[in-house]
C-alpha cells in the first residue's frame, strides 16, 4: 500500500515540475518556392520565430493589411520573433496571389 502512495505522490510532484518549466519557444519554417507560401496555414504561439526561407529568385514580402511587414530578399532567410496573440491574413505584396494565414495564440 505504501508503494501505491508513494507512486502517487511522484506523479503530483513530476505534474507540478512539469507545469513549473515555461513552454519552449519553437522555430517554425516557411518556405518560399515557386510563388507559394509552404505551409499557407500556420500554427504559433506568443515567442516562437518565424524563419521566411525564400528559395525563388525574386524578392517577397510577408504582408498583414494595416498591420506589419516582412521583407524576404530573393534566396534569403528572414527571422520574426512573434510577440503577439492573434489571428491574420498576410500575403506578397509583389505577389498578391500568394497568400496565407498565420494564427498565433499565447502560451
Amino acid at each position: 500500500m505504501r508503494a501505491v502512495i508513494h507512486l502517487g505522490a511522484a506523479a503530483v510532484l513530476a505534474s507540478v515540475l512539469a507545469a513549473a518549466v515555461p513552454a519552449r519557444a519553437e522555430t517554425i519554417q516557411v518556405v518560399i518556392e515557386k510563388l507559394v507560401f509552404s505551409p499557407a496555414e500556420i500554427s504559433a504561439h506568443v515567442g516562437d520565430t518565424i524563419e521566411w526561407v525564400n528559395k525563388d529568385p525574386l524578392a517577397h514580402t510577408a504582408t498583414v493589411k494595416g498591420g506589419w511587414e516582412v521583407m524576404i530578399p530573393a534566396r534569403k532567410t528572414v527571422s520574426q520573433k512573434l510577440e503577439t496573440a492573434e489571428a491574420v491574413d498576410f500575403y506578397c505584396r509583389f505577389h498578391p496571389n500568394m497568400t496565407g494565414r498565420l494564427k498565433v495564440e499565447a502560451r
